[in-house]
């Protein structure tokens, strides 16, 4: 019997057997549904991969929202590499409308986005997103939900050593202007500015060191301190 592709001599010398029973797909849960995923079309969901380059250099967090196999929107998040923010507004114009197997075999200019991608597409088609049990999953625009007030990424940036301990330098709540001291000098608070809500008003017409002054805030037992320092100069 001839192979429909090429086959070796021992695979074309072989007679047919029946497989006999149909082994489908197992389902995946996806935006609250079961599916049996044949075709990239059945893929929907909204989740997060993380990559990092070849060098270790650098990271990036990408969130994908994916309708019937096409992105819908795509959040890039980077850290520690210059060059990956202009990677990541690349990536940015090539992700929305490809479906999930063009991104995935897509350039997106950095390794470390390319890895997230391909992280966030394992997750996808084995049911593992974040919408999983969602009914209808989320809408677009959903993944600015992750961004902070100002729309800006939640970034945490801390700096240590043996000699001097730990600093503080920004937070998810904003830039750390000191850090507040007890008596052991132990940190115990913060005292921060909140860039993106002071970007915001500064657009919006407000006077900079107004904008600044009434975004200043604290955490913790800031107001306790009995020695407060700045974390860049102290």
């Amino acid at each position: 019997m001839t192979c429909k592709y090429q086959c070796s001599h021992e695979v074309a010398q072989m007679c047919p057997v029946a497989k006999g029973a149909r082994h489908q797909c197992a389902p995946i849960p996806e935006e609250g549904k079961w599916v049996k995923a044949t075709e990239i079309k059945d893929i929907s969901g909204l989740t997060h991969g993380c990559g990092c380059c070849a060098p270790q250099q650098g990271t990036c967090k990408l969130t994908l929202n994916v309708k019937e196999g096409v992105i819908q929107e795509a959040l890039v998040e980077t850290i520690g590499c210059s060059g990956m923010t202009h990677s990541a507004a690349m990536a940015a114009e090539i992700l929305p409308g490809k479906t999930i197997l063009e991104a995935v075999n897509s350039d997106l200019v950095c390794d470390a986005i390319n890895v997230a991608m391909r992280e966030l597409f394992l997750q996808i088609i084995y049911g593992r997103t974040q919408t999983a049990f969602s009914d209808n999953g989320l809408p677009i625009g959903a993944g600015l939900e992750d961004l902070g007030k100002g729309l800006r990424s939640q970034v945490g940036t801390m700096f240590s050593t043996n000699e001097k301990g730990p600093r503080y330098l920004e937070m998810a709540e904003g830039y750390v202007l000191e850090q507040g001291l007890d008596a052991n000098n132990e940190i115990i608070g913060y005292k921060f500015v909140h860039v993106g809500k002071m970007l915001e008003a500064i657009r919006n017409g407000t006077d900079p060191k107004t904008a600044f002054e009434q975004n200043v805030k604290t955490y913790g037992r800031f107001d306790e301190a009995v020695k407060k320092i700045d974390p860049r100069k102290e």
